[in-house]
């Protein structure tokens, strides 16, 4: 026996059901509940997704004429047979789906891009709507950063200057208010200390203006 037919899909045995990536629910009618399980159908719709290599989100699959006159459904709909499914588009190629879809048996093909799935079935070969839009490069393609070797960096090169540079001058003020106060013998050389401390300075700002300069030149040039 190719089809089998349940009030309920919960009234599915363990042992009836060999899809291991489909689960009664998922096959069953969306709006009673009612299972009809189409073998031929189910083991193409296995095959698919085994050989996409990724789910398939099933948005509909069997239904009861009850139901597929409730959704507006063709009258004469594969649903109601079990030989149709409509898939999600959302995390597959439609090109790619397509070609597979056709390489497992699925003949009857049905394009809904508005709504974001495409409609497989066991039908004769048919095709109908309008095809999906060629899907966008999702990202765009990323340059290598351009960035300078850490040794050769200007940035680095500026801070670390004006790093060395304040704490040489720190270094020297302390130093002359020491010789300042307890060593009054070597008074004489206090001038050319403060002398050279002005001169730290001077670097250490220089070294400030490096930085601020470069870090602008790589924000234009687009580094980080």
């Amino acid at each position: 026996m190719t089809t089998t037919f349940y009030h309920h899909w919960r009234d599915v045995p363990a042992s009836a059901w060999r899809w291991p990536n489909f689960s009664p629910a998922e096959i069953a009618c969306r709006g009673t509940g009612k299972l009809l399980i189409n073998e031929p159908a189910l083991d193409k719709l296995q095959a698919l997704r085994d050989r996409l290599g990724k789910p398939l989100i099933v948005r509909s699959a069997y239904r009861s004429p009850e139901h597929n006159r409730a959704v507006g459904g063709a009258p004469a709909s594969k649903h109601m047979q079990g030989t149709a499914f409509d898939i999600a588009m959302a995390n597959h190629d439609p090109v790619a789906f397509e070609a597979a879809a056709r390489e497992v048996g699925f003949l009857g093909l049905g394009f809904y891009p508005r709504s974001g799935f495409m409609h497989i079935d066991l039908g004769p070969a048919r095709q109908w709507g309008e095809r999906f839009p060629e899907c966008p490069v999702p990202f765009a393609a990323e340059a290598p950063p351009a960035r300078e070797v850490l040794a050769q960096s200007r940035t680095m090169k500026g801070s670390g200057a004006a790093g060395v540079a304040t704490l040489g001058a720190a270094g020297v003020e302390v130093a002359q208010q020491v010789l300042t106060e307890t060593q009054t013998a070597i008074l004489p050389l206090v001038p050319y200390l403060d002398a050279l401390r002005w001169l730290f300075i001077a670097v250490a700002l220089g070294g400030i203006a490096v930085t601020i300069y470069a870090r602008l030149d790589d924000w234009k040039r687009g580094r980080r």
